[in-house]
């Protein structure tokens, strides 16, 4: 693997420009609206959801023709980005089902798979998810304990699964996961049902943020999993898996500077009405470096994020960029989050406005979808490794 050298930098299209627009003004008049309240209660709005469906988006990299949006990497950062500016925790679970699950579940899957499953998961009827984490195993996915064997007899043609997933968005509401299991030792993809006998869930796991989404267990005790469901080949689970989490982690990096221009908007606009000692705290230096800093910092994470969607298709594969983005975009949200709240102080601090709920969700986006810790080892290995061969 060698270090990205795109020879291109991000410009728009018209279409893109047309998709930025619609999903801002969806999310102003839809999300914005809903959003502390999904926070309070810890819910998702499957309501909500649906009309994603509506508006088309629940399928935004799959073809045209297999029901889907027909468009790029690029496309799915810009619904992120715009998502995340009132509700992170909504777009998480949308992240979930549009790239954890439907994304990664077309690739995978076969044709006659794609016609039973997708017109459902497109509309938002039904609502997908990915299992991958468990209790023991995180960032070192290869040592993942739940197994799968094949049983053929009177009782038709199954794959048993036994195992536990955990941290699992959408694992509450559901209908449909695609799961990661060894067999044999090989990690392997299968699609599995909310009614396949012997799944189960647990209860809602609580979080301190994106509470918008919610989090679950898969547990899988002798989970009769039909035949069928077995996606693509015993062993290719682990090629589809590291793919799709490059657009996982370029995904959740437009999150965190979704809420970055969130809160350097917030910063703006109070600082401009707050007064003390007879003029504008916007006047002041401080407050002055942290909207500056915030907004630069931003502005450097966009334009990384961007650039890195352009060298991600489903043929080509970026790590070093997806890594990158996510290790450089995370802590900018978080750092964001953290200056609109110096700049508001007690108001920002009071759910009266929208800074303290992102300052709770920015927090995740270093730690879900690969720590800051991991990226930065594989980074690391990457580069030298590039250094190596050159």
């Amino acid at each position: 693997m060698t270090a990205p050298r795109s020879s291109h930098l991000f410009n728009p299209t018209e279409e893109h420009r047309m998709l930025r627009q619609t999903v801002a003004e969806f999310t102003r008049r839809e999300v914005e609206p809903q959003a502390a309240e999904s926070d309070r209660l810890g819910v998702l709005n499957t309501a909500l959801f649906r009309k994603l469906g509506e508006l088309g988006v629940l399928g935004i990299t799959i073809p045209e023709a297999d029901g889907g949006a027909g468009m790029d990497t690029v496309a799915a950062v810009i619904v992120h980005h715009e998502l995340s500016k009132s509700d992170p925790g909504f777009c998480l679970a949308y992240l979930a089902h549009s790239m954890l699950f439907v994304n990664n579940f077309y690739h995978c899957a076969n044709e006659e798979q794609r016609a039973r499953v997708l017109p459902r998961t497109l509309t938002g009827e039904w609502v997908g998810g990915m299992g991958m984490t468990e209790p023991g195993a995180g960032t070192d996915v290869l040592a993942m304990s739940t197994t799968a064997r094949r049983e053929t007899g009177p009782g038709g043609d199954h794959w048993v699964l036994d195992g536990t997933k955990t941290y699992i968005t959408n694992g509450c509401e559901g209908h449909c996961f695609l799961v990661y299991a060894k067999v044999d030792g090989r990690i392997t993809a299968f699609l599995v049902d909310r009614d396949c006998p012997g799944f189960s869930t647990s209860n809602h796991i609580d979080k301190l943020g994106m509470r918008g989404s919610t989090m679950a267990e898969l547990i899988f005790e002798g989970c009769r999993v039909p035949a069928a469901n077995l996606l693509g080949e015993v062993g290719g689970g682990l090629v589809h898996m590291m793919h799709n989490l490059e657009i996982e982690r370029l995904t959740l990096a437009a999150m965190s500077v979704g809420i970055a221009e969130r809160c350097v908007e917030l910063m703006v606009d109070y600082a401009q009405q707050r007064q003390t000692f007879g003029k504008p705290i916007a006047e002041y230096g401080q407050i002055q470096r942290y909207i500056a800093d915030g907004y630069a910092a931003m502005e450097a994470a966009k334009a990384l994020t961007y650039n890195v969607a352009l060298d991600i298709t489903p043929d080509s594969r970026n790590r070093v960029g997806s890594d990158a983005a996510k290790l450089f975009a995370a802590p900018v949200g978080k750092q964001c989050a953290d200056y609109a709240m110096q700049v508001m102080g007690g108001a920002g601090y009071c759910r009266e406005y929208p800074v303290e709920r992102l300052w709770r969700d920015a927090k995740l986006l270093e730690i879900g979808g690969g720590t800051i810790e991991a990226h930065q080892k594989n980074l690391t290995k990457d580069l030298c490794r590039a250094a190596k061969r050159a």
